[in-house]
């Protein structure tokens, strides 16, 4: 079994307990005027439990490699000849990202994160990832914020007080 199907069945594992956990176990709490709601706050983990576990069986049984030659796949005694040190720089700043999102604020870590990934997968363009880190960390912020109504702080307390 190659290193794809690994890593589909331990993404089919995780599906399937992100799955149990949607179907069984976040309504209990529900008040009961919001259980006659046609949405639940479980109905996207829902969806997205199921879209996994069929994109996990779809990989795992090997549907995908109809018709494509034996050189795209990984081979796992040459790990050294990819770029694993990109792979391995980024789950460090999503990390880092996830640790300094409460202290920063979330415009500040969200553009900071956007533009220092672009930066490790190469982008160069250095106004045009600070225009775009800026513009979709904001329309994010504001999306959550204002729109859906969950508070998120915005900026770090020392920028906040005036």
């Amino acid at each position: 079994m190659g290193l794809d199907r690994y890593i589909a069945l331990i993404f089919l594992l995780v599906c399937a307990i992100y799955g149990y956990t949607a179907f069984f176990t976040m309504d209990h709490g529900l008040a009961p005027i919001m259980q006659r709601n046609p949405v639940w706050p479980s109905t996207f983990p829902k969806v997205l439990s199921v879209a996994g576990i069929l994109v996990g069986l779809w990989i795992l049984l090997g549907f995908e490699k109809s018709g494509t030659s034996s050189k795209a796949e990984i081979d796992y005694r040459r790990l050294t000849d990819y770029k694993l040190g990109q792979a391995i720089l980024l789950l460090a700043l999503m990390v880092v990202y996830a640790l300094v999102l409460r202290p920063a604020g979330f415009l500040l870590a969200t553009a900071l994160f956007l533009i220092l990934t672009s930066a490790v997968l190469g982008e160069r363009r250095w106004l045009m990832m600070i225009v775009v880190a800026v513009i979709a960390s904001g329309t994010v912020w504001y999306l959550v914020d204002q729109v859906l109504g969950v508070y998120m702080k915005p900026l770090p307390r020392f920028l906040m007080q005036v």
